[in-house]
């Protein structure tokens, strides 16, 4: 009698911890909701609730083509540069290049593309470390953004493109519809597509996976330049929000954005994660944020805060591939 009821208790613990280990993050995230709401009566409302999904879906677009890049074992941090340099592009060439919305925004989705393909090349041919190729980067798109702008930001933008980054269908801002598109598509090409299996086989195991007859070369190529593209697009939705094209935009984006993957569950050694799991981690940084905004957190407390959740995160994921 007394081993049965051990083994079942053992067989409890086992799921507890199985379901801890898949679910943590979204468990995270609704202790985070369930306590705010006691401290604040604002907290669940729906205005402020669109707020987070608006305020989080900038670096949410860049954190899905994060994702990828951290799948197949790379790292990427150019994203917040490459987005500031995009975004630069396409309004310079809207209010100084007298070209059409569609031209100008097509533009600066071509130079972080181009610059994500770029940091890709450099990564699988010349076989460059991802941290140096893409830190090298950061600092090669922001000097190219402060060239490009002068220095000075870049402003007076047509209503028409405005309404990408400010406008709504309904109660719905569009960035959080672009967002929600955008995470529909990335997870289709990671769960239905061959090159979301050859990215997991990659970051599972690249050796494996070469031997196996995958290109993984271009698996890298690619992810980067998705990551690029992904970029851009942020870049585009940020000037357009702020009817202007700053150079100092998306300084230390990248680490929010690599702290929405982590947190999602995506392993820092590749193969392991999903998009679900970085729209919670998404959630989780912009909950942890407004929660801070909400309560009067000074914003130097809140960059510690920040600080700690992503620590916290990572040890979590290196205990957990710690042989």
């Amino acid at each position: 009698m007394g081993n049965a009821n051990d083994e079942s208790s053992s067989k409890y613990k086992e799921f507890i911890l199985q379901f801890l280990d898949k679910f943590k993050a979204g468990v995270g995230l609704m202790a985070m909701v369930i306590v705010m709401s006691f401290l604040s009566d604002r907290f669940l409302t729906l205005p402020n609730i669109l707020n987070i999904f608006r305020q989080v879906s900038i670096m949410g677009i860049m954190a899905v083509g994060m994702t990828m890049v951290i799948l197949a074992q790379g790292i990427d941090l150019s994203v917040g540069s490459l987005m500031a340099l995009s975004g630069a592009v396409t309004a310079g060439m809207m209010v100084h290049g007298d070209i059409s919305i569609f031209l100008a925004v097509l533009t600066g989705l071509a130079v972080g593309t181009a610059l994500g393909l770029f940091n890709g090349l450099m990564i699988s041919k010349a076989k460059l470390p991802d941290f140096i190729v893409t830190l090298a980067m950061m600092s090669i798109a922001r000097g190219l953004t402060l060239v490009y702008t002068g220095g000075r930001p870049i402003s007076g933008f047509d209503l028409a493109f405005r309404r990408i980054g400010g406008g709504r269908v309904g109660r719905v801002p569009i960035p959080v519809i672009i967002f929600t598109v955008i995470l529909i598509i990335g997870y289709l090409v990671l769960n239905k597509t061959t090159f979301g299996r050859y990215i997991y086989a990659v970051g599972g195991n690249k050796k494996a996976a070469r031997l196996a007859g995958i290109n993984t070369d271009r698996v890298k190529i690619l992810v980067y330049a998705i990551s690029g593209f992904l970029s851009a697009v942020s870049g585009v939705i940020l000037i357009s929000r702020l009817n202007s094209a700053q150079p100092t935009a998306g300084v230390a984006y990248e680490l929010d954005v690599i702290a929405m993957v982590v947190l999602g569950g995506t392993s820092l050694v590749g193969g392991k994660g999903t998009v679900g799991g970085t729209l919670i981690g998404a959630l989780i940084i912009g909950v942890l944020n407004n929660s801070l905004n909400l309560l009067g957190v000074a914003s130097f407390y809140q960059e510690v805060a920040k600080g700690l959740v992503i620590l916290v995160a990572v040890l979590l994921d290196s205990i957990q591939h710690r042989d």
